[in-house]
């Protein structure tokens, strides 16, 4: 008998076939046996029936127990009751190994617990879909990038300094040469990149030691940061724009099933696939105070303001044109009002927030020293990056996308922590 994928049971109707995998959850009734087996690709509905196995079989069957592993073969047969499904007629079951008594029930569990037991949790079927979302998100990035010109670069995750100040870091000590950081952004070094392949990206983990308890923020994430030459403010935005409906997309194609295991509107991700709103700071400021906000003019939004500026949009808004005091050094000014820098942020719809950060980078070399000579930076250990001002500096723009936010926007998931494998925030690293 053929050894085969869950997924691909529509292919074998008819067929005596092999499944291996997990049990999910086993009942019996009288001479009925119902197994639901999972193997990582799906589940499927394995039914025994007694007279037709035999007791030993039917004895073996019984046996096992929630997340025993095991060989089940059978008959693929459509479901009996659910158009569109399908089930398995059992003929042979063979366990692997009889697990122990499941520390995870059908009871409710605290997130506490669930967290120290992460590495079993991850076997939920909303993990499982969660992850499955997490794996065609990443993908569905790669893909478009790798499709509009971009090259894989990978920047390095030691750095001997920060991209926007060490008060976020984690130091440690490297070797004899002093102080090192775990990487909060590989945004500098891409900018490297650009100027031997002209759009380039990285993707991977980053570091930023916040002390922050929200539901949107970890200590260890995964961040794609892409830079491309000759790209300027408005053509950034279009692409960030064009980059996240292609993962929406995406999404709603091949994850059909985990956005129904999740409960996810799906509807509310389909009306995302629309031109996105652009606010400018000032305007968004304006639109939330007329909505009762008392943010003042000038200052970051909070989470309840990201929530509010979004309430009634179903597509994401980018908000552009920040003040230059509470963004960072590197950001282009607008050159028709020097107080503000050609940056924006994309909040996504539905309260989730922001997803990306994206701005115009400083390619004149003077001012962008005279700025780092202001905020006191030592200016030797950049003095690399200022190296790319000089030998044929050109304009160019970039934006980073926060992998687990978009996961939680995409899934529908409250807390960003599900998102990630294993989450690390400040006050857990284990498992």
């Amino acid at each position: 008998m053929k050894n085969i994928l869950i997924t691909n049971i529509a292919a074998h109707l008819g067929e005596e076939i092999t499944l291996r995998g997990w049990v999910r959850t086993i009942r019996h009734s009288g001479k009925l046996l119902f197994i639901v087996l999972r193997d990582g690709s799906g589940e499927i509905q394995c039914v025994a029936f007694k007279p037709e196995l035999g007791e030993e079989k039917f004895e073996t069957a019984k046996r096992l127990t929630l997340e025993s592993s095991v060989i089940i073969s059978g008959t693929a047969k459509p479901h009996q009751k659910k158009e569109g499904q399908f089930e398995l007629a059992i003929s042979s079951v063979s366990p692997i190994q009889i697990s122990e008594e499941y520390p995870i029930g059908k009871k409710e569990h605290g997130p506490d617990f669930l967290l120290s037991n992460r590495h079993l949790w991850i076997r939920s079927s909303k993990q499982w879909a969660v992850l499955r979302i997490r794996h065609a998100v990443y993908y569905a990035i790669c893909d478009w990038l790798n499709q509009n010109h971009f090259v894989r670069f990978d920047s390095p995750i030691l750095t001997p300094n920060a991209c926007e100040g060490t008060t976020t870091l984690f130091e440690l000590d490297y070797f004899d040469e002093g102080k090192a950081y775990l990487s909060q952004s590989g945004q500098l070094y891409l900018e490297t990149g650009i100027m031997s392949l002209g759009r380039v990206y990285d993707f991977g983990p980053v570091f930023r030691a916040e002390r922050s308890k929200t539901r949107k923020h970890l200590t260890e994430f995964w961040m794609m940061d892409a830079e491309a030459a000759f790209v300027e403010h408005e053509e950034n935005m279009r692409i960030q724009e064009e980059l996240i409906r292609h993962v929406i997309r995406t999404v709603l194609r091949d994850c059909d099933t985990e956005l129904t295991v999740l409960e996810r509107d799906k509807e509310a991700l389909k009306a995302a696939d629309a031109p996105f709103r652009i606010m400018t700071h000032r305007e968004t400021i304006e639109y939330l105070r007329a909505q009762g906000s008392e943010i003042p003019h000038g200052s970051d939004l909070g989470a309840a303001d990201e929530v509010l500026l979004t309430k009634d949009s179903p597509v994401p808004v980018f908000i552009e044109k920040w003040p230059k005091e509470i963004k960072a050094f590197y950001m282009k000014r607008d050159p028709q009002d020097p107080n503000l820098v050609l940056g924006s942020d994309l909040i996504a719809p539905e309260g989730f927030g922001e997803i990306i950060g994206g701005s115009q980078r400083e390619d004149d070399h003077d001012l962008l020293l005279e700025r780092m000579q202001a905020e006191n930076m030592p200016i030797e250990q950049y003095q690399w990056f200022l190296d790319l001002r000089k030998y044929g500096s050109v304009p160019h723009s970039g934006f980073g996308v926060g992998l687990e936010r978009l996961v939680t926007w995409m899934s529908g998931i409250h807390h960003i922590r599900e998102t990630i494998p294993f989450p690390r925030m400040i006050y857990r690293i284990y498992p």
